[in-house]
């Protein structure tokens, strides 16, 4: 099992075994201090029911659960869920519709478990954009409010760890666009570490920093989100809609050509539009099926990102495809993936270790700005 996560400085170990209905579960988690966890894999393997047991709403006959030193579940310990220091956000808001929202939230403020808050009622009112909201009642609300509302409360407990079981299920397209946002200033404006299930690798692609992969009732694989996207031995590279993701810094925007630059993983890498100031961070999606290979620098194309790289893993897909796995720069979770025809294979005979150039057609801007 890859396990890059224990590698990092984490705030919560977990571990359970045992049979819940016709799930039998063997999970190992080691959640990082801060930023986004998403929990990854296909129905019914398990990973509701991971976050129920992190709650405390699921007791299995073998499970330990440490969060900064403090023990919450052992052989001696069991502390129910409303003695854990969390907040769960579910697929559906679940507000009090009688209440408005500032009710609502003052609800969640009211059940806070921590003396010293982490952050204040007016600043989560304003980081959840819910200011000009506070009079309404739920049922005044859009989807993504509510939602916005739901999560807000949450904060409002003063969680030591916040559970999101799929909160963007339930949502339209354009709803989803309209919190994402959010969640993204969440995580960069909050300490405290998130586990986000989602079954939309977009979702996980734009807001995740690590990612567990579970199938079921085991974790097969968890790491640093970039590094667990173009690894050959795991399925997430070998999807239909699979992608790289690098992160990039700005450099400068070009207002003669309307392009601005971004330096990531070594390369400097043009993208259409102003995208943002000098010096910050975003993060870059690149699909495999938007890079092509050549063995040669291509001298006349209308494609702006050329990359040299270096193959480092061939692996066929079906019948008619093969995905090619190329380093950029030095360090090696800088990954391109590629996906070409088997007839392209054969004509040009592409083996690991081999210099090429990406031709990359399309860098899809992930907006979430990285700290």
């Amino acid at each position: 099992m890859t396990d890059q996560v224990s590698q990092l400085k984490t705030s919560i170990d977990a571990h359970f075994s045992g049979t819940i209905g016709d799930l039998t579960l063997n999970a190992d988690l080691a959640i990082p201090e801060a930023g986004i966890t998403a929990l990854f894999g296909p129905s019914g393997s398990g990973k509701t029911t991971l976050l129920r047991c992190l709650a405390g709403l699921t007791k299995i006959s073998n499970g330990a659960i440490k969060i900064d030193g403090n023990i919450w579940q052992s052989d001696r310990v069991f502390r129910p869920p409303h003695q854990r220091a969390l907040g769960y956000v579910f697929q559906e808001p679940s507000l009090f519709d009688h209440l408005t929202v500032k009710e609502n939230l003052n609800f969640g403020h009211k059940r806070s478990r921590r003396a010293a808050q982490d952050v204040s009622f007016e600043e989560t009112v304003a980081l959840m954009g819910l200011t000009k909201l506070m009079g309404r009642s739920p049922e005044k609300l859009s989807g993504g409010e509510k939602q916005r509302v739901a999560i807000a409360r949450a904060l409002l407990t003063s969680p030591r760890l916040l559970l999101m079981d799929e909160p963007l299920s339930a949502l339209d397209q354009t709803a989803k666009e309209e919190i994402i946002p959010y969640l993204e200033k969440l995580r960069r404006s909050l300490s405290v570490p998130i586990i986000f299930v989602s079954h939309d690798m977009r979702e996980i692609e734009r807001l995740a920093d690590h990612m567990i992969l579970i199938n079921q009732g085991a974790v097969t694989a968890s790491g640093p989100l970039i590094e667990l996207l173009s690894d050959p031995s795991l399925p997430l590279a070998h999807m239909d809609q699979t992608a790289a993701i690098l992160t990039g810094e700005v450099i400068r925007f070009r207002p003669d050509d309307q392009l601005t630059e971004i330096k990531a993983g070594g390369q400097l890498f043009l993208i259409p539009g102003e995208i943002a100031a000098a010096g910050e961070k975003r993060r870059l999606r690149i699909a495999a099926s938007d890079v092509s290979l050549s063995a040669k620098r291509p001298s006349e194309t209308t494609i702006l990102n050329i990359l040299p790289a270096n193959i480092t893993a061939v692996t066929p897909l079906d019948d008619s495809r093969v995905t090619l796995f190329l380093q950029i720069g030095h360090e090696k979770h800088h990954m391109l993936i590629a996906r070409i025809s088997s007839l392209s294979m054969r004509k040009f005979d592409f083996k690991p270790g081999q210099s090429v150039y990406a031709q990359i057609k399309g860098v899809s801007m992930m907006e979430r700005a990285q700290s």
